[in-house]
């Protein structure tokens, strides 16, 4: 069997880490197994739908590396749903309803009142075609529902492990508006039937509409996917992460400065049986894939555990992908310059910083007058060229033998006047990118400040 998965999101907003996560996902779980990753857009809303949010849930996509090997729009293929409520009619499973909001409001109330489910009671069934009429002619307009079977629907969960679901504790679900228009399920389960849809990858708040679906799939005569419902992202707290979606956008992390396969190797790692781990290699990432490792339990988002997972993509990311990343912020460093640097970045734009130690200027730091004197004698000391990564250690060992300093007192002085930072890479890594010339300059620059030297 030929695996076949699909992420359908609603053009209806931008991407955020809950959905992120459902489309990397299903996007892993193809590549696993050599499948087909489908995107479907969901916009058969048409009032909320809007080109510029399908758009940027493509680009989104595109940008993770997540790209899809097919892209639908379900408002291209209303043909087909029409056809499938056509189908259900003629076999009396899609019935006119023609309650309004408030009608059915009331309805739930009692219900709840008497203790009993706020379920549909199916009174349309009913009616008779000269009542029908009759609400028809007074200006009423039908939504129409689909009538679900008797007992239980019972699954396999690829997460969840056996699910089932009593349906005399459901509503029988609205298939289409009053105006027509399609809500998701009809067009989800045609769309899965034509598309050959192999595995559902989605949140565990879809495990009802789960068994809504399996009934209506059996109803067209189909043979229902497997499904695997992942538990949904919550907060660091336990609590509800929906409040703070809006500044979780895809969108909002690149402005951040977060790098693809960090926000990838999150979205993979988190709520699963193993540590939180970033990954380079997308193949080894969809290689120890599995969706048997997703907990059930709701999985934590953490922001510090993300931002600390992007240093750790950085500290490992190649020269080839570092480059052209760094040349689109405008930082110009070369391969030599980005493996001695790497290893002291969160986030790629501050290796505009290091950029500046290698090849700007940097401000003189504020030194005692022993500290002064010392970093004149260091740039006396200076070793001849050519420089090397042993350089750093024969000239240290001078200066100690020189001046009978060592520890911090020996090496701090040098790093503040070299780099103007009290921490950064190896000083023996740096030095010879920082060169002769400019070390002796600001070794000197360092020294005279106090001096009243320019």
């Amino acid at each position: 069997m030929s695996v076949t998965v699909r992420f359908a999101p609603s053009p209806t907003g931008y991407l955020h880490i809950g959905n992120v996560r459902t489309a990397v996902l299903n996007w892993l779980f193809a590549r696993k197994h050599a499948g087909r990753f489908i995107l479907r857009l969901d916009d058969t809303d048409t009032e909320r739908s809007r080109e510029e949010y399908a758009q940027a849930i493509i680009e989104d996509l595109e940008w993770l590396g997540l790209r899809p090997d097919a892209v639908f729009r379900q408002s291209e293929r209303l043909e087909l749903y029409e056809q499938a409520a056509e189908q259900l009619k003629q076999a009396g499973l899609l019935y006119p309803c023609y309650e309004t909001e408030q009608e059915l409001a009331l309805k739930r109330k009692a219900q709840l009142m008497a203790g009993r489910p706020p379920v549909y009671d199916r009174s349309a069934l009913k009616l008779t075609d000269e009542a029908k009429k009759a609400l028809e002619e007074a200006g009423r307009r039908p939504h129409w529902r689909f009538r679900l079977p008797e007992g239980s629907i019972t699954w396999e969960d690829a997460v969840r492990g056996r699910v089932e679901i009593d349906l005399s504790t459901l509503s029988d679900p609205v298939l289409i508006r009053e105006d027509g228009s399609f809500l998701y399920t009809l067009p989800s389960v045609v769309d899965d039937m034509d598309m050959r849809i192999t595995h559902v990858v989605r949140g565990d708040d879809h495990v009802v509409n789960t068994a809504v679906q399996i009934a209506l799939t059996r109803a067209l005569g189909g043979e229902p996917p497997m499904f695997a419902h992942h538990a949904l992202l919550r907060a660091k707290d336990g609590g509800p992460l929906s409040k703070r979606l809006g500044s979780l956008g895809v969108r909002d992390f690149r402005e951040q400065g977060l790098e693809p396969e960090a926000i990838v190797s999150y979205c993979a790692t988190v709520g699963t049986s193993g540590p939180v781990r970033a990954f380079i290699d997308i193949d080894a990432l969809a290689a120890e894939f599995a969706l048997e490792k997703l907990s059930r339990a709701p999985a934590r988002f953490d922001e510090e555990e993300l931002l600390a997972l992007n240093a750790d993509v950085l500290h490992a990311l190649p020269c080839e992908k570092a480059l052209p990343r760094l040349k689109n912020l405008g930082i110009g460093l070369n391969c030599a310059e980005w493996e001695v640097v790497r290893a002291n970045l969160s986030l790629l734009h501050e290796a505009a910083e290091w950029e500046a130690v290698l090849h700007g200027d940097i401000s003189p730091p504020e030194l005692e007058e022993e500290d002064r004197v010392y970093l004149k004698q260091a740039a006396d000391l200076l070793p001849e060229e050519p420089w090397d990564e042993a350089t750093w250690k024969a000239w240290t060992e001078a200066l100690k033998r020189e001046t009978g300093r060592k520890g911090k007192a020996l090496f701090m002085p040098l790093r503040l006047a070299l780099t103007g930072k009290t921490h950064g890479p190896e000083m023996s890594r740096l030095l010879p990118l920082i060169g002769p010339g400019r070390t002796r300059s600001r070794l000197l620059s360092a020294a005279g400040q106090a001096h009243g030297a320019s």
